[in-house]
């Protein structure tokens, strides 16, 4: 085939006519075999010139419809518009001038071929075309094009050759033979350029758009195509990241495609389709069947949401057993797939293209290496080969992370619908559907299964995928090298199952590790609550050990974990080469004449990393295929839940009554026997009634079917007017207490006031911190259970409906305040006297004020009249009577006695009941925690209520209102300082690497180092063996190749498996270490630290931070060193064949760490937020579940859908720059990846003489593989980042200030110390914490051995605190204490705690079993344990238990009676039975035959011991030896009982207001 045209290919033949015979189509001499390479000038004009154009014709047509259909609104004639335009035109004219040219040379009488008349004119059309487009694109609101920058690219990239070809010619020539057409197509080359320029710059966005708008829109929706294609918008956000951490307000908000706004209504449609669809399929059945019976269609629900079908659920299934044609359910996969298919699709299209992509690079790299091996090929092959490897890469790339962004947002937008979908449902599904899922696990449909659905739209084109890849690679690996490849890849299949056994034994120890962490966090939280007693019992240190027990067992399994991750790590490192040897091994072994040169060896090797990832991938993705089935087949089952009727209760009628039930007969579930049967209930119009009757007979019950919350089997209800409705248990948001009471009504100053007065909400608003702006915690945390209540009273007063139903709202309030609520808002005289009220109460003293009084037994009315006509009928109204009454005065008469004070300062503000609850509630708000605690520690002395004078209540409020004041102050130092924002310090590191031990540390770098050598190695020596192909002597020393090979491997692989396992030990042992230290450190804090610390707060420091510590953080750093080692050999083996390389290496790690520092500030602040804006989501729903009745009673649930909404938008808002933050990542990183594969390959090219085969080959294959640990690399610096923030936190709580020492050895007193038992006070003052005030001042006194002493005061006075004192929990500011001659200050603190006992005022018992509750050291014989029985008489109880001794307490010891539970605090002191005892008497908890039952014990037992008492009630201390009397910290009186009664102070006040003295 020579340029003479001698014989020409079919092809040339074909141009022939086109291209006349002057102008030979190929010619390989100019081409190939040349060192300046043309292409011949028909070549040029044909296929050149046209491929652009086919281009633009193919894609315009359905570019025209996309724009059509995506219209949105048009732009502006813009200068850059006008000049795309004319430059357009400009370039058809220059396109027909050449025509016109051709056309006058025919004139002129030459024949110029067929082409020239051709070419212009389809270019011509087509720039016309092209600019229609361009306004095309304006008038359809384009801003930018991807589908003509293509083409202007390709017009640009098909012209180049023209360009140079025609300089080319001149000079050899010495002119410009054709200076029109040279001329023209240098404009045309000119105009082009522009055009490409200007297709890069962006249009403004179009008119009346919702951009404008916005306040911070998302600049992808006005990106251009470059930026879309590069991810380049996302630059600003990651350089504001950078700059100061991100916050809330910085986030752009989400793109109108992906809000729910958009997307819930789109699943919810395709889902409703989908049921009509399954409905008529069973209906068409269901008229085939047997028989189908009419159903009266009274049943209260709709089945499965869509109108409600003829037959009953239950009857077409009996039909449908019998032809089982037709699907039960309704698919929910189908569903999905039509809802989000089509935009996932497009992500599927992308990964198609990118895995046939990237097979190209290993042919390329063939080529290459064959280029090397050759010596008289001209250079610029080399150059073209490295420039094409460079864009094939980058394509692929770009193409790779399009894919991604496509599946990512495809999973956002699946949970967004899933979210809004199941808290739809949630909102309106029947009491039976409700009762078959718990709350928990409806969250968790929201939480764990949205989340899956997530995860795996991520990787579920991988299923397709991973075969296609796999299969593809082993074609071309055969290609290569023949049947030899079936051994690698019986190594790779072999492999799968050693890692699935792996994966299954490491999930099993998961489980048990799971299990462990549970029971030590569980002590933990006990042994938090239960500080203070451990403290004063001295008991810390067998509680440590209980933990540092099941401690241990975590660690073993740890320590088990990592043994099987070392294996593994080892299987995934040795993989490759395992795979590789064999192949190598049985290729060179099967025939003489195979030879293994660099060309096989080093394609193979890259074949073989690609066949990794997908071998990889592939079990993965199929287990998490099966979780998502699971997660779907939940959440179809509950989306097909049946729902509420809406049209259950008539609201529209008009009859007289306001609300009628006419023979009702209601149940909660279908299945279920009715609740309520034959109920007739008339209520007229503004009438006040009554419903009354046992526990459990079914009062509540009315009310739902009121509501419409229940089933109704038959008869009517009808429900005039607006409905208010009070349930029994309040429900309270977790919002301000304003917009409790609002509700979502607008807010009216003076209507508000009225309604807090009626509701005696006023007194407690002036407790809360805030006011009524106070946040109340989930569940009404901190409210009691009165002030939840009132409130949930209030918002039904405010809602200002016509029919009230109010469900037992009195029982949670105190006596005085029920009468008061009673009186002025619901009985004749209140507030809402005209409306219509049903009243559901057990409180009798209020039905004689009512109208009306419905008496129900057993679900049936069995009475109905007013309390008058009731009671002459003598019927089951008048037993109820009976039965109720007496207790009923009882509370009246305390009631009278507490309205004078409570009214001033209602106690249930107050009661330590619920700061309790507090503290195992850890979501709380932490400054209202605080708060909380401040009170506690104030009221943790409550009197008893009997005793308390309206001074001491002012008195009491003024503290309050100072010691309110301090802790918000504190709380807020605390808490900026907990948010760590930023970089993580150096010292962090060497605080880990100290912990891990330095010289472990050193030794695990050291094994890394040595790991990657070999590896090094193993690939040297590859390429050795491959250049004696070379030389010819390949077979005299295979058996040595392979060898050495082998070994290098095969050492590689046990480096593996030692670093990663010392790196495992050494992880493990800082772990070990640090949560000792922690541990230690706490059980050594001061109280006071509990006292102000939430107790939430310490609590994850022992299980998040811990958790991180022993499983997150050894797995990242793992990573961390892989691939910082795999990067670094990467360099090492690239500038050892190719030194010049080193000058590369310089700037392209500058911008490596620029993007990596960019990225992780950027997204570790965004991981932060998205973590912050998730919770409320989950929160809000799991309230939303459990108050469902009351929204929707009072008509809120459209609000409430909109309020979810919103919090998912939020969630997704910070979301969704997090996934962009990893292409923006991508792209960057892979982008440098790609640079140092350009650079291999160029200077491989230009070194190409002095370089084997085999070094280009070891060199360019490094470089394809760097690209992924670089990536991981930046993801993993990131991770260790936020992870080793964990070691911060802890080493912080390890490090607060401790308590005085526990035992000072040369100090120690004697063993039987005190003897006598005499306790001395001198010039003693104590605080409770720096800057409070004295709680105690200069008290001197002094008690003898055997005394019973009294103590009594106010509260506040300090009584408590002369106890603590006792014990040093609080450490004096002043003065001392002795005891027989010793000061307590100077001994250890156990020496001095196991010497007294104290029965304390809560009685705390810890989950065990009640012998370890007694005794935990095992001090004590079994009989001393069963004396203290005795004494504590318990001895019974237990003894009839079948466990006796070893009955297990749970968590709090709640199976306990508190009145048992405090027996078991006297049998512990019992058995310690010193001389000192202390009483801090409980207060009114405890019922007053237990009480009388400590103190004779008391009087006996410890007959010689001296007695200190804590008295609330005064007749407990009367026959005392002295009673001391504190006021304000001070001794007031101090004397015998007699003395100061005849004295007439203060204790003779006392003991008057006790009524025992006259």
């Amino acid at each position: 085939m020579n340029s003479s045209g001698g014989t020409r290919s079919p092809a040339t033949k074909e141009m022939g006519w086109l291209c006349g015979d002057k102008l030979h189509f190929w010619e390989p001499n100019q081409t190939f075999h040349t060192d300046r390479p043309d292409l011949s000038e028909c070549f040029q004009l044909s296929v050149l010139a046209w491929l652009p154009c086919v281009f633009l014709w193919v894609a315009s047509p359905a570019y025209i419809c996309y724009l059509k259909k995506s219209s949105r609104g048009y732009i502006m004639m813009s200068l850059l518009n006008r000049f795309k335009t004319a430059f357009g035109l400009l370039l058809w004219i220059v396109c027909w001038a050449d025509l016109f040219y051709t056309f006058h040379e025919l004139q002129q009488g030459q024949s110029p071929p067929p082409i020239y008349f051709i070419t212009p004119l389809v270019l011509g059309i087509t720039m016309l075309l092209a600019t229609f487009l361009i306004q095309y694109e304006r008038l359809h609101g384009a801003q930018s094009s991807g589908v003509l920058f293509f083409f202007w690219f390709l017009s640009l990239l098909c012209a180049i050759v023209p360009f140079r070809s025609k300089i080319l010619k001149a000079s050899s020539s010495g002119g410009v033979p054709d200076k029109l057409r040279f001329t023209s197509f240098y404009f045309y080359f000119g105009l082009i350029l522009l055009e490409l320029v200007l297709c890069c710059l962006n249009e403004k966005p179009p008119l009346f758009s919702n951009v404008v708008t916005d306040p911070n829109p998302c600049p992808e929706a006005t990106a251009g195509f470059l930026s879309t294609v590069t991810f380049w918008w996302f630059t600003s956000l990651a350089i504001k990241g950078y700059k100061m951490p991100l916050e809330a307000k910085d986030l752009w908000s989400l793109n109108q495609r992906d809000s729910s706004k958009k997307i819930v209504p789109k699943l919810l449609k395709e889902w409703e389709k989908e049921q009509t669809k399954v409905k008529s399929s069973e209906q068409n059945l269901t008229t085939k069947a047997t028989y189908a019976k009419q159903q009266p269609s009274a049943t209260n629900h709709v089945s499965g949401g869509a109108a409600g079908g003829e037959t009953s659920p239950e009857e077409v299934e009996v039909l449908l057993s019998n032809q089982k044609a037709a699907p039960h359910q309704p698919s929910f996969l189908r569903v999905l797939i039509k809802a989000f298919g089509p935009y996932f699709l497009i992500g599927s299209c992308f990964k198609l293209l990118q895995d046939s992509i990237m097979f190209v690079n290993p042919q390329l790299l063939r080529m290459l290496i064959s280029f090397t091996s050759q010596k008289d090929v001209p250079i610029w092959w080399g150059y073209t080969l490295a420039f094409l490897m460079f864009f094939a890469a980058i394509l692929q790339t770009l193409i790779l992370h399009r894919h991604f962004q496509y599946c990512f947002v495809t999973g956002m937008n699946v949970r967004t619908a899933l979210i809004g979908a199941i808290y739809r449902k949630s909102l309106v599904i029947t009491n039976a559907a409700k009762h078959s899922s718990t709350v928990g696990e409806i969250v968790n449909l929201m939480s764990v299964d949205a989340q899956r659905f997530m995860d795996l739209t991520t990787f579920l084109n991988m299923l397709w995928s991973a075969p296609l890849q796999i299969m593809l690679a082993l074609y071309f690996l055969w290609q290569n090298l023949g049947p030899s490849v079936l051994a690698g890849v019986a190594v790779m299949v072999m492999l799968i199952p050693f890692n699935a056994v792996i994966a299954m034994k490491t999930r099993a120890y998961q489980v048990e590790q799971m299990q462990h962490k549970d029971a030590r966090i569980k002590l933990m939280n006990e042994i938090l609550n239960g500080i203070k007693v451990l403290k004063l019992y001295a008991w810390e240190n067998s509680f440590k050990e209980k933990v540092l027990a099941i401690r241990q067992k975590e660690l073993n399994v740890l320590r088990k974990t990592a043994y099987l991750g070392a294996l593994s790590t080892m299987a995934w490192t040795s993989a490759p080469f395992l795979v590789a040897l064999t192949t190598f091994a049985v290729f060179v072994s099967v025939d003489e004449k195979n030879v293994l040169d660099a060309e096989k060896a080093f394609v193979s090797l890259s074949l073989f990393n690609i066949l990794r990832f997908p071998l990889n991938m592939l079990p993965q993705v199929i287990s998490s295929l099966v979780q998502a089935s699971v997660s779907l087949k939940r959440i179809q089952n509950f989306l097909s839940h049946d729902e509420l009727d809406p049209n259950s209760v008539d609201r529209k009628t008009s009859s007289e009554f306001a609300v009628s039930v006419v023979n009702g007969k209601f149940t909660w579930a279908k299945e279920d026997e009715p609740v309520l049967d034959n109920i007739n209930v008339m209520v007229p119009q503004g009438s006040l009634v009554a419903v009354v009757g046992h526990v459990g007979c079914g009062k509540s019950s009315l009310i739902s079917a009121l509501l419409g919350d229940m089933e109704k089997v038959e008869g009517e209800v009808c429900v005039r007017g607006s409905v208010a409705y009070v349930p029994q248990q309040a429900w309270i948001q977790n919002a301000t207490l304003r917009d409790n009471i609002l509700f979502g009504k607008s807010f009216n100053e003076s209507k508000y006031r009225r309604v807090l007065d009626a509701c005696a909400l006023t007194p407690d608003l002036e407790v809360l911190p805030g006011g009524d702006m106070t946040e109340i915690g989930e569940k009404g945390i901190n409210l009691s259970g009165g002030q939840r209540q009132r409130v949930s009273l209030a918002r039904a007063l405010y809602s200002d409906s016509e029919v009230y139903l109010l469900d037992d709202p009195l029982s949670a309030v105190d006596a005085h305040v029920s009468k008061h609520i009673f009186d002025n808002l619901i009985g004749p005289e209140g507030v809402l006297k005209g409306k219509t009220r049903i009243l559901v109460t057990h409180g009798i003293s209020f039905l004689p004020q009512v109208d009306n009084i419905v008496v129900m037994v057993e679900g049936r009315v069995s009475e109905m009249g007013s309390y008058q006509e009731l009671l002459n009928q003598n019927g089951a109204f008048a037993e109820f009577l009976r039965n109720y009454a007496l207790e009923d005065i009882v509370e009246e008469d305390e009631a009278t006695e507490q309205l004078i004070e409570d009214e001033l300062f209602p106690d249930d503000v107050l009661s330590n009941h619920h700061t309790d609850m507090v503290d195992n509630e850890p979501t709380v708000n932490e400054a209202k925690k605080s708060f909380m605690r401040q009170i506690s520690i104030l009221s943790g002395d409550s009197e008893n209520f009997r005793c308390r004078s309206v001074r001491r209540q002012s008195q009491k409020k003024h503290q309050e209102a100072q010691e309110k004041k301090k802790p918000q102050e504190v709380q807020k130092l605390i808490q900026a300082e907990t948010t760590e924002t930023g970089r993580v310090k150096t010292k962090v590191f060497l605080e880990y690497a100290k912990a891990v031990g330095l010289v472990l540390s050193v030794i695990i770098c050291l094994l890394y180092g040595c790991q990657s050598a070999a590896a090094i190695g193993s690939n040297i020596w590859l390429s050795q063996w491959t250049s004696d192909s070379l030389t010819n002597d390949t077979q005299n020393n295979v058996h040595k190749r392979v060898g050495v090979y082998a070994a290098l491997g095969i050492a590689q692989g046990i480096l593996v498996m030692a670093s990663s396992f010392t790196l495992a030990m050494g992880n493990i042992g800082a772990a070990k270490k640090l949560h000792a230290n922690l541990l230690n450190n706490k059980l050594h804090t001061p109280q006071s630290f509990f006292d102000t610390t939430p107790i939430g707060r310490i609590i994850n420091r022992f299980s998040k931070d811990i958790y991180v510590i022993d499983e997150a953080l050894p797995s990242t750093v793992l990573m961390f060193l892989g691939t910082f080692f795999v990067s670094l050999s990467t360099m090492i083996v690239i500038v050892s064949s190719t030194p010049i390389f080193a000058v590369v290496i310089a700037p392209l790690a500058f911008i490596y760490v620029l993007v990596q520092r960019f990225y992780v500030a950027t997204s570790r602040q965004l991981k932060r937020l998205e973590s912050v804006s998730r919770s409320p989501i989950y929160s809000h729903f799991s309230e939303t579940i459990t108050g469902a009745s009351v929204i929707r009673a009072y008509d809120r649930h459209a609000a409430f859908v909109l309020m979810s909404d919103i919090k998912v938008d939020e969630n997704q808002k910070s979301y969704y720059p997090g996934i962009v933050s990893n292409r923006w990542l991508g792209v960057r990183i892979e982008f440098i990846g790609n640079c140092i594969v350009l650079f291999a390959a160029l200077f491989a090219v230009m070194g190409k003489d002095t370089l084997s085969p085999g070094l280009v080959g070891l060199s360019v294959s490094y470089a394809l593989q760097v690209t992924m640990s670089l990536n991981w690399m930046v993801r993993m610096t990131s991770d260790l980042e936020n992870n080793i923030v964990a070691v911060e936190r802890v080493k912080e709580y390890s490090e607060t200030k401790t308590e005085a020492p526990w035992e000072v050895e040369d100090k120690k007193p004697p063993a039987e110390w005190p003897t006598q038992g005499n306790v001395e006070f001198n010039e003693y003052s104590v605080r409770y914490r720096e800057g409070l005030d004295l709680v105690l001042r200069n008290i001197t006194l002094s008690v003898k051995g055997g005394e019973k002493i009294g103590i009594v005061g106010r509260t506040g006075a300090g009584k408590s605190s002369m106890t603590l004192c006792l014990f040093r929990l609080l450490e004096a500011a002043g003065g001392e204490i002795t005891i027989d001659g010793v000061k307590i200050s100077e001994i250890g603190l156990h020496d001095l705690r196991s010497k007294l006992t104290i029965i304390p005022q809560e009685p705390v018992l810890f989950s065990g079993t009640l012998r370890m509750n007694l005794d935990p050291f095992e001090k004590y014989s079994d009989d001393d344990v069963w004396k203290a029985l005795e004494h504590s008489h318990l001895r019974k109880f237990i003894g009839n238990q079948p466990a006796k001794l070893e009955l297990e307490c749970t968590e709090g010891g709640e199976n306990l009676s508190v009145g048992q539970r405090q027996l078991v605090c006297l049998a512990r002191a019992l058995l310690r039975k010193t001389r000192i005892l202390v009483l801090d008497e409980a207060t009114a908890a405890i019922d007053l035959e237990t009480d009388d039952l400590i103190q004779s014990t008391i009087r006996t037992q410890f007959e010689d011991c001296t007695v200190f008492t804590i008295a609330h009630r005064l007749n407990t201390i009367m026959d005392y030896t002295r009673v001391l009397v504190l006021d304000k910290g001070q001794i007031a009186e101090f004397d015998t009982p007699t003395n100061l009664i005849s004295k007439r102070g203060i204790f003779y006040g006392m003991a008057k207001d006790a009524g025992l003295v006259q």
